[in-house]
């Protein structure tokens, strides 16, 4: 209670399991309702398919969040080789398939030191939340607009590569900066 206040209000932080089919963005659309209150931010844009931890802001505590931002992140999922989509994840429409047959865990392994640990630059994708100009880039995606992104940079502290039954697909995990994108 603030005795400077107005009015009484909810103050707090929420840990929410977002779950896939929903943007972050609805998930503090839900908040703002459940707990009648209009101050509700998130820490950090999920996908809509993506599933996991999402720290929300609520009343004062939002003024927290910009501190939680700035926090590395940890993200696991699978990479499918020899398909390619417009999206750059499983939900888009497939737009190049390649043949793999060679490919090894050792390769993967390698490439993945050699060209995806430590500080690295990383071109934000067409469907991120980053802003060109005003738009969310998956706002001008949505449109059949590309445009040029500059480069930013990113530190992957630890990718791990994992082989499943399928040839093709590999368990990853990676631990990194915030701004990484994993698709």
């Amino acid at each position: 209670y603030d005795a400077g206040a107005t009015a009484y209000g909810m103050h707090g932080l929420a840990v929410v399991d977002k779950p896939a089919g929903v943007t972050s963005h609805d998930v503090v659309g839900m908040l703002r309702r459940r707990f009648n209150e209009r101050q509700v931010g998130h820490a950090g844009t999920l996908d809509p398919d993506a599933t996991g931890v999402l720290l929300v802001g609520v009343g004062r505590a939002t003024r927290l969040l910009r501190f939680l931002t700035d926090l590395g992140k940890t993200y696991s999922g699978e990479v499918v080789f020899g398909t390619t989509t417009d999206s750059l994840d499983s939900t888009g429409v497939v737009t190049g398939t390649f043949q793999m047959s060679e490919l090894t865990e050792a390769t993967v392994r390698d490439v993945v030191a050699r060209h995806l640990t430590g500080a690295i630059l990383q071109i934000p994708p067409m469907v991120s939340a980053v802003r060109v100009d005003g738009r969310r880039l998956y706002e001008l995606a949505r449109d059949g607009v590309e445009v040029e992104r500059e480069p930013r940079s990113v530190v992957v502290h630890r990718f791990e590569v994992t082989a499943t039954a399928d040839p093709l697909v590999y368990a990853i995990e990676v631990q990194c900066s915030k701004g990484t994108y994993i698709r």
